[in-house]
């Protein structure tokens, strides 16, 4: 019989955040569980604008930014990000899944 070993086991529901009253996911959370790297969906967005409009995926805003942490608990430090955090609803990871 053969088993299957769930190496990391990952909670989608985990990663789902309500912003500007949309549930969106972050483009770090995204790059995890597509095994890349964030920079790489940023990438993908910016090359292909006109497939992501601000409905589906926009660039947190400072104040957003300070909610988001709170509701994460993150430190008040971005990891070493340049520029803030992108979100994708569910229509957007869509698009990003085809990239």
């Amino acid at each position: 019989m053969n088993n299957i070993i769930v190496k990391d086991e990952v909670v989608i529901e985990k990663l789902i955040y309500e912003i500007r009253g949309k549930q969106v996911m972050l483009d770090s959370d995204l790059a995890k569980l597509y095994g890349t790297q964030t920079k790489r969906i940023n990438e993908a967005v910016s090359r292909n604008k006109e497939k992501f409009p601000e409905r589906f995926s926009w660039i947190l805003d400072n104040y957003e930014l300070e909610i988001l942490r709170s509701q994460i608990a993150t430190s008040s430090s971005r990891g070493g990000r340049r520029y803030n955090v992108r979100v994708f609803t569910e229509q957007g990871i869509a698009m990003l899944a085809l990239y």
